[in-house]
């Protein structure tokens, strides 16, 4: 890998208007591309809209959904890709040939080729199919990339099967913060009063997005997935709100050390620029942790345990 300029963007998506959608993604591929960036990532479903999809009936949903490569909002990007020199990654709603949906996300790049990665750990519709792959794949700019959707990245085991297929920057697009977890001392709903005021008290909405409802609840597991691995990370989210929950933003980007290099906490749509320094990755403890496994004690990693429970059901505390 050699040095690059990276960009992870936060925005509102409005859910269900693509058009709107991709003039938010023009804007911001357009800036990158005047600050050299090279690689720009945007959040999980960022096209279709997220959250609102639970609601849909099968026919809304179907009608929301896009082939991959053929629908129009895959070959726009892959359109601003080329015309920017930048490579872009963006979510939707796959529908695939054998009619399966797919929460996905598309990376186009600059010589018209794409890569698309299916989330693997699906919940938000039951017309959802989970994916079963990882997806790690070469850039034009001289480094290797995987993508892991989400709650994907949430499964420690992914991210090291990321790394292990060579990926020294890791594409991380979510659509969280601000949601009731079940668990007491995790995530709970941003105070949508606090955000209406966002611009007459931006003190106390930095409060709730830099707390434990966003900030601080990413920075107890999401650099981990950095320095265990040795790879760069790029986190890219939604922000505001989200049919009823109110998204924390919180864009960054990571070193191979679990370092954050860029953030923001801005209430609002916001783009971070970061520059990767290649020569981080040899000397990166999660690289020498990755050549000093011993494969063959791990046997139980892939064992059933009989505690196993669809995404779903464990998300929700079902």
């Amino acid at each position: 890998m050699r040095d690059i300029r990276v960009a992870a963007v936060q925005f509102q998506h409005a859910p269900g208007d693509k058009a709107y959608n991709l003039g938010r993604v023009r804007h911001f591929v357009a800036d990158a591309a005047r600050q050299g960036v090279e690689i720009i990532a945007f959040p999980e479903m960022c096209l279709t809209g997220y959250w609102h999809v639970r609601k849909l009936s099968r026919e809304a949903f179907e009608a929301l959904a896009e082939p991959v490569p053929n629908g129009p909002c895959t070959e726009e990007l892959l359109r601003l890709s080329r015309e920017h020199g930048v490579t872009v990654g963006a979510g939707l709603i796959e529908r695939a040939d054998d009619g399966r949906f797919y929460n996905a996300y598309v990376v186009a790049m600059p010589d018209g080729t794409f890569a698309v990665h299916r989330k693997l750990h699906v919940f938000v519709s039951p017309f959802l199919s989970e994916g079963d792959r990882y997806t790690v794949f070469d850039t034009p700019h001289g480094c290797r990339v995987g993508v892991l959707i989400c709650y994907d990245n949430n499964i420690v085991e992914n991210a090291r099967a990321t790394a292990l297929l060579g990926a020294e920057i890791l594409l991380a697009p979510h659509q969280t913060g601000g949601c009731n977890s079940v668990s007491p001392r995790a995530m709970k709903p941003v105070d949508p009063a606090i955000w209406e005021r966002r611009r007459e008290d931006p003190a106390a909405i930095r409060a709730e997005l830099c707390g434990i409802k966003g900030r601080a609840w990413l920075m107890r597991w999401l650099p981990s997935r950095a320095h265990d691995n040795g790879m760069f990370l790029v986190f890219s989210n939604g922000i505001g709100p989200d049919d009823d929950e109110i998204r924390t933003g919180n864009a960054m980007v990571l070193d191979p050390y679990g370092e954050v290099i860029v953030e923001t906490c801005e209430p609002g749509d916001d783009m971070v620029v970061a520059h990767l320094d290649a020569s981080l990755l040899p000397t990166s403890s999660g690289r020498r942790w990755l050549r000093a496994r011993r494969p063959e004690l791990y046997g139980s990693l892939t064992r059933l345990t009989g505690q196993e429970q669809p995404t779903r059901r464990v998300r929700f505390g079902e």
